[in-house]
């Protein structure tokens, strides 16, 4: 589809094209909350140069961590509503996340400057919140990560702003499908060449495109570290053993999954201009199969 007929499908339909808000100012964060080692400086240190096999103690904090990242997902996608901004959401998150005595790991991440990222439409990930309000109609993803204990949570999930059409609905049930294949083929001994061909099998059944350029990973003491995990089909042999913990997290296109960066150097967009989507858990390989770890935490806690 040519980039001119996908922005007539579009305004057709009612979607907006992304267009810059205004960022509000760094919030603040109580000294007493405890940092990850970026957080002052913005600078990521170099993280392990291999995938590390986590033990008992170290799988029980990112347990914790992925169930408190879960429950501030929850919130978040529950406060998408026609006539809210993104930077309204990141400032309700950021406050519960500190509430929770945790740290809101987008903070300061080589210098990004909200607590979540929020992506609406034609954005693929990493999105600043700012003064965007949400429409009815729109498609919007936000990804909600936390420190806590001395390790990360990471997730991520699309939800329907209003009355979204029906391809709209589609894209995000498919998105869903595509990670839930690839959680299904996780365990001991299996290559993560199965999960770029689960999520690009589950892609290509319902039509949609596949972003190659940015992976799942290893997680724990570090946000971001070996194995990554591509999405797409691949070469990558890497055989999984009990106590690897990575994240899933397909992004699928209406369109082609050509992208771009924009000039703020993080919102990630579709080439097309077509919408996208995306899905995103931590995972655990245990001698069964595999626990997810960013569920929504037991009645009570």
């Amino acid at each position: 589809m040519s980039r001119a007929l996908a922005r007539l499908q579009s305004w057709l339909s009612g979607r907006r094209r992304w267009t810059a808000g205004a960022v509000s100012p760094w919030r603040d964060i109580p000294a007493s909350i405890p940092r990850p080692s970026y957080a002052r400086t913005g600078h990521v240190p170099a993280g392990p140069s291999s995938a590390v096999v986590c033990d008992d103690e170290a799988v029980e904090k990112l347990r914790r961590a992925g169930r408190l990242a879960r429950r501030m997902l929850d919130y978040a996608c529950a406060l998408a509503a026609p006539g809210v901004t993104t930077d309204a959401i990141d400032a309700l998150v950021h406050d519960r996340i500190v509430a929770a005595g945790a740290y809101p790991a987008p903070y300061n991440y080589m210098g990004f400057p909200k607590s979540i990222c929020a992506s609406p439409n034609d954005v693929i990930c990493h999105g600043i919140p700012d003064s965007r309000v949400l429409r009815d109609g729109d498609v919007v993803s936000f990804d909600v990560s936390v420190f806590v204990d001395g390790v990360f949570g990471d997730n991520c999930g699309t939800v329907c702003v209003g009355d979204v059409d029906a391809a709209g609905r589609r894209l995000v049930d498919a998105t869903r499908g595509a990670l839930d294949a690839a959680i299904a083929v996780v365990r001991p001994g299996a290559c993560l060449t199965e999960i770029g061909d689960a999520c690009s099998d589950a892609a290509d059944a319902r039509g949609y495109g596949v972003v190659r350029q940015y992976c799942g990973h290893g997680i724990g003491t570090t946000f971001h570290a070996p194995p990554l995990v591509s999405h797409c089909r691949n070469q990558n042999k890497f055989r999984l053993q009990k106590g690897h913990v990575f994240t899933i997290e397909p992004m699928l296109t209406e369109g082609s999954p050509e992208l771009y960066v924009a000039g703020d150097g993080w919102t990630v967009l579709t080439r097309d201009e077509q919408r996208a989507a995306q899905f995103e858990h931590t995972v655990l390989v245990t001698d069964a199969g595999h626990e997810v770890l960013t569920v929504p935490p037991p009645e009570g806690e």
